[in-house]
């Protein structure tokens, strides 16, 4: 069992062992406070691993006695927005795709809406071009294009992917 600040600073993925064993035991505040310690001082250093062992002992301590008492040794640490945690980063990420993707989505189905509006039919090749494609900058290009264009095609015109490989066809 590891309960003192100097042994938890040379090895903390050991101390950090050691917690998770004696979670459930008296002596887990114990470990802790030291390791609570080593993780304020690091974050000086090195905030990454230490934002990364705050996190990871708040996920795996959760549901045990020693999930309260980490969470009291931590309870200078502020939370979201900002903190820069995995956690967090791979949240914010995770919703900024997912927006990303319902817009695109949105304005996919709106090309395709106008072009029916307007009855101009719309291939199966152009259908899948424009359902897959996730180049917002593209999309609203199209959708832009889709409320003139003659034909389904025509969205593509000047597309870097519809330019002639042929240099003397343009």
């Amino acid at each position: 069992m590891i309960t003192d600040v100097r042994t938890v600073a040379k090895n903390l993925p050991l101390a950090v062992l050691s917690a998770l064993a004696h979670a459930r035991s008296r002596d887990g505040d114990v470990i802790l406070e030291a390791i609570g310690t080593v993780l304020q001082e690091m974050r000086q250093t090195d905030p990454d691993t230490a934002e990364y062992f705050f996190d990871f002992l708040e996920v795996t301590l959760s549901k045990t006695p020693a999930g309260k008492k980490w969470k009291d040794i931590m309870s200078f640490v502020s939370y979201f927005p900002g903190r820069g945690t995995v956690r967090e980063t791979a949240y914010l990420e995770g919703e900024a795709k997912g927006e990303a993707r319902g817009k695109a989505e949105g304005e996919v189905k709106g090309i395709l809406l106008v072009l029916e509006v307007r009855g101009i039919s719309v291939p199966d090749d152009v259908r899948e071009r424009i359902t897959t494609c996730t180049d917002l900058d593209r999309i609203d290009t199209w959708l832009e294009r889709s409320r003139t264009v003659a034909c389904a095609e025509d969205l593509f015109v000047g597309d870097s992917e519809s330019v002639p490989s042929d240099p003397e066809q343009g």
